[in-house]
This record gives C-alpha cells, sequence and structure tokens, in this order.
C-alpha cells in the first residue's frame, strides 16, 4: 500500500522515548511499521510513546536497555525478532550532547559521549544486520547534526562522535548495498526539541538560514522516513541535511 509503505517492517528506533526519536516512531508507525521503542532509563516516557503507537494501531515493544551494553542491544533486537519476526529498520538517534570546555573536559565526558554515538551505533547495527541479511533487505538511518560540519564550541566529544557516526554510516553503505540494505544519515541543524539543562540551550544566531526558523521534529521524521521507504533502495550513504539552508556543502 503506497500509503502504508512499512507494513510488515520493524524499526528499532534508540532514543525514542522523546523529541526526534518519539517523532520518528510516531511517523513510522504512522507508515505501518512495528516500533521497538528504546529508552536507556525512562521507561514512563517510553510506555507514553508505546500508549500513542497502540492508539494508532501499531504494534510496540519497549525495551530499557543501554546502546552501549552490547549484550543488552542484542537481548533487544532478540525481543523484537521473537515478537515481530525480524526487525528491518534500525534509527541509530540515541545521543548525549554536554556542553563542556575542551580544557574542562574530562576523560570521562569524552568517552561517555564518544561511546553513545559509536558502539551504540556499532553494537545495533551488529545485532540487526543479520536479520536484514538473511531477507535481502534493510534500511539503517543515523541521526548526525550540522555542528560537527560547521564547528561548535564546548562539544569537541559530541562533534567528534557524529563525524565518526557518518563514517561508520558510510562503510555500512559500501558494504552492504548489494544486499539490498541502504546505510544513510540524517543532519539535522536547530530544531525546536525540550532540551535537559546538561545540552546547553540552543544559540542564538545572527544570520538564520534562508528558512528563518528552527526545524519542528516532525520534519526530521519526515525525512528519515523517506530513507526508510523500499521505493528509495537507490539512496546510499548520503547524508540528507535538514536545517533549511543553515549548511549547503555536501
Amino acid at each position: 500500500m503506497e500509503s502504508k509503505p512499512l507494513v510488515g517492517k520493524t524499526a528499532l528506533v534508540t532514543g525514542a522515548a522523546r523529541n526526534i526519536g518519539h517523532a520518528i516512531a510516531l511517523t513510522l508507525a504512522d507508515a505501518g511499521a512495528n516500533i521497538i521503542v528504546n529508552t536507556l532509563q525512562d521507561k514512563a516516557a517510553a510506555e507514553g510513546v508505546a500508549a500513542e503507537l497502540e492508539k494508532m494501531g501499531a504494534g510496540n515493544l519497549v525495551c530499557v536497555a543501554d546502546v552501549t551494553d552490547r549484550d543488552a542491544v542484542f537481548a533487544m533486537a532478540e525481543a523484537g525478532r521473537e515478537k515481530f519476526g525480524s526487525v528491518d529498520i534500525l534509527i541509530s538517534n540515541a545521543s548525549a550532547r554536554g556542553m563542556v570546555e575542551f580544557l574542562d573536559m574530562s576523560y570521562e565526558d569524552w568517552r561517555r559521549v564518544i561511546d553513545i554515538s559509536i558502539d551504540g551505533a556499532f553494537h545495533c547495527a551488529q545485532a540487526t544486520l543479520p536479520m536484514m541479511v538473511e531477507q535481502g533487505w534493510g534500511r539503517i538511518v543515523t541521526l548526525g547534526g550540522i555542528a560537527w560540519h560547521n564547528g561548535f564550541p564546548r562539544r569537541a566529544n559530541n562533534l567528534t562522535g557524529k563525524a565518526g557516526l557518518t563514517g561508520f554510516t558510510r562503510a555500512l553503505a559500501a558494504e552492504f548495498g548489494d544486499r539490498g540494505i541502504t546505510a544513510n544519515s540524517i543532519s539535522p541543524g536547530a530544531v525546536d526539541t525540550v532540551r535537559p539543562a546538561s545540552a546547553g540551550s540552543i544559540p542564538k544566531r545572527a544570520n538564520l538560514p534562508p528558512v528563518p526558523r528552527n526545524a519542528t521534529i516532525e520534519e526530521v521524521a519526515s525525512a528519515t522516513l523517506f530513507l526508510c521507504e523500499p521505493k528509495q533502495g537507490f539512496i546510499n550513504g548520503q547524508i540528507i541535511h535538514v536545517n533549511g539552508g543553515a549548511y549547503m556543502g555536501t
């Protein structure tokens, strides 16, 4: 069904309890997908997302799991297989920001953020890709950001993790493209979200992008859905910028 292109597919969305991950979960479900709602610790928020999915008639499963914990990730993927038969789509959205002056940044600050971006994506991909390879179809979408393209102070850990995540995504695109599996990245600009204090506020910009506003979480989710659709099987290894023209590079 054209209006429900993901019927019969199951998507694992990491960091799905709020903001962009929440919007992606609802958007993919509206397209027909079953959703594995992952959260690190906010089970109540994840169950709230699951309740929304229930009202939509979407299959769902809440999994509280740290994406940096390999055993927990593999258990989550296996739970998805047991309930839905397979995991066909991976959305690596889980991340941590934290704003710390570089010379004040501890090694723990550095590793925590990078491990979520890089190790989390690694574990999730290794847990789900065998199912995609088995059926000859899959979609992987990672969530990056404009900051690592333009540079941003007090976020060396986050920018390094996101830059590495793009390299990781393109490595998967090159290795699995001939098996019906694509891997792409969404790079949002400033997005209207509810942010924890540790993430810092969105800075006021002297110059707004050509589209003079922030993105909505739904706009980021819509771009993610586009990459997951079966008919987009020839888009592979790309970065899709959702930033109103704030960044116009490649």
